[in-house]
């Protein structure tokens, strides 16, 4: 069972003990998770998550959609934690977009 919040604190920094930046993390998460329901990827209600109880296996039925921890990450980072490099900047916006359009391909040709 593998939690959303300690994954994604794990790749920002804090360990999973350090709460301190928990309800801002989890902001930046649910913000990520509104972006890929405007996708079309997740329930179409929408998702969102509470607290570190809240699991991977909750949102990805689908394993062709892993790399939605990427996304999440890389959305976060970049309002959490943004990077000083502008070059840095610009290759994580392009992750972001290619990740974009692949889980557009994949919720239009219906394999998630």
């Amino acid at each position: 069972m593998i939690s959303i919040l300690n994954t994604i604190k794990k790749l920002l920094g804090p360990t999973e003990v350090y709460d301190h930046f928990d309800t801002d993390i989890i902001v930046h998460i649910n913000s990520a998770f509104s972006s890929l329901t405007q996708l079309g990827v997740g329930p179409q209600d929408g998702f969102f998550i509470k607290d570190e109880t809240d699991l991977w296996t909750d949102f990805i039925q689908d394993k062709r959609l892993e790399f939605v921890k990427t996304y999440i990450y890389l959305k976060v980072k970049l309002v959490f934690d943004p990077p000083l490099s502008s070059s840095v900047l610009d290759a994580m916006n392009r992750q972001i977009n290619e990740l974009e359009w692949r889980l557009n391909v994949a919720v239009d040709s219906g394999t998630a």
